[in-house]
């Protein structure tokens, strides 16, 4: 079994900054991606970052320019730096491990989630 351990969230005014931190129990290159993922009070867990196992990235466009996904294998942890951050950012931030099995099956794995709360 895979485990996803978040950190880093708070309470931050919006203009500041946050970094998440996502340790896994098992080395992430193993993962075919992994990524960050947040759901805010009534609305679907939708993707914020996702980074590939070979180092290529991707970004909702409502955080492009303003956050930064990256990842440290030696670590097995896997990073969110979000800047200039504004009160719609605001929500529960789960980290996520993509395992492709297939090509037709995958395995997703998902933290416990942590809190950003960012005020006006």
């Amino acid at each position: 079994q895979v485990q996803l351990v978040e950190s880093g969230g708070g309470l931050v005014q919006a203009g500041g900054s946050l970094t998440l931190s996502c340790a896994a129990s098992r080395s992430i290159s193993s993962f075919n991606a992994m990524g960050w993922y947040r759901q805010a009070p009534g609305k679907q867990r939708a993707m914020v970052a996702t980074i590939a196992s070979g180092g290529s990235t991707n970004y909702a466009d409502s955080v492009k320019g303003r956050f930064t996904i990256s990842r440290d294998n030696a670590k097995n942890t896997v990073y969110l730096q979000m800047n200039s951050l504004e009160p719609d950012d605001t929500a529960v931030y789960y980290c996520n491990a993509l395992l492709q099995l297939s090509s037709r099956t995958a395995t997703n794995y998902w933290g416990q989630g942590t809190q950003v709360t960012v005020s006006s």
